[in-house]
């Protein structure tokens, strides 16, 4: 392909799609950055920052303010881990209370967002971005 056209929709598309799961996320007071650190955390159970951040692929600084954000607003605790640098991160009874109503959310947009697409396609897409720079 001339002109990275792949890579540029990809990027393009991308950016369309955080601007408007931020825009639906704001009646639950988050943004896409916190849900998807509080949708690890669910996915996974209570984590280390370090396992966070290496697994979404953000810097850990980046992470870190995340979670500050996250604890102030009453989301996240944090706990001591094995050592006085490791930190262990698990979804506090708000978050646990909250979290369903946030995955219909982000289920709807998804739904909304893959409408044009059939079942074998929507399939298609996610093993074709899974091979992405793999």
């Amino acid at each position: 392909m001339k002109g990275n056209t792949v890579i540029h929709e990809l990027h393009q598309t991308t950016r369309f799609l955080s601007k408007v799961v931020n825009e639906r996320l704001q009646k639950h007071g988050i943004f896409q950055s916190q849900w998807m650190i509080l949708y690890c955390i669910k996915k996974f159970g209570p984590m280390t920052q370090t396992e966070i951040w290496k697994y979404l692929n953000v810097e850990a600084p980046t992470v870190t303010r995340t979670l500050t954000k996250l604890e102030r607003n009453g989301w996240i605790v944090r706990q001591k881990g094995k050592d006085q640098r490791e930190k262990i991160v698990d979804l506090t009874d708000k978050a646990k209370s909250e979290i369903t109503e946030i995955e219909t959310t982000i289920d709807t947009f998804e739904s909304e967002m893959l409408k044009g697409l059939s079942p074998e396609e929507c399939e298609q897409l996610s093993n074709l971005l899974a091979k992405v720079g793999r």
